[in-house]
């Protein structure tokens, strides 16, 4: 592959990582994702002479990093003996997330969503954004934002509700379900 493999591996990594890094995370969660992803291109890097950059090379980092992560979960299994149920939850998530069956790899990279959704969100009125965006992008429970606001607990569910039904009469039940699974809910 030569020297040239060298700008091309950096232009790979800004063009994927963060994706591929979202995606991990979605299947062994935020402690060892970053591990996982950066297995996958130190290994990429170490097949340099081997590997041919082309069409298939996003599915190639997409399939990588799925195997990756499925032995993470699989040694997780072991070390922690885990129930049947988390198991059975794993199981049901590495279905979901096999990066050729799914065309889960589409909607990560589907930035025409992400920048409809933005759009969505931004047409909120302002309290009802900030509650959403409290819930959804940074992860805080009701009970929390109604204390951060200074609200009670029913304004923030109203809100909630409020927020919820605008954006999937503006992006349609689909797309709706989509973007709650590009912010990190389903």
């Amino acid at each position: 592959m030569g020297d040239n493999f060298d700008s091309t591996y950096k232009l790979l990594f800004r063009k994927y990582y963060a994706n591929l890094l979202f995606y991990a995370t979605r299947i062994v969660g935020e402690e060892e994702a970053e591990d996982v992803v950066q297995d996958v291109f130190v290994e990429l890097w170490r097949r340099k002479d081997t590997v041919t950059v082309g069409e298939q090379i996003q599915a190639f980092l997409y399939r990588a990093v799925y195997t990756r992560a499925l032995n993470v979960l699989k040694h997780r299994d072991i070390k922690n003996s885990y129930e049947a149920v988390v198991m059975e939850i794993n199981q049901k998530r590495v279905e979901f997330y096999q990066p050729d069956s799914n065309d889960v790899v589409k909607r990560i990279e589907d930035r025409e969503l992400r920048r409809e959704l933005s759009e969505a969100i931004n047409g909120l009125p302002d309290k009802c954004k900030m509650v959403f965006k409290l819930s959804y992008l940074h992860d805080m429970k009701n009970k929390e934002i109604a204390e951060t606001m200074g609200i009670s607990l029913r304004t923030v569910e109203a809100h909630m509700y409020k927020a919820l039904k605008f954006l999937r009469e503006r992006l349609g039940y689909l797309n709706f379900m989509l973007a709650l699974f590009l912010l990190n809910k389903v």
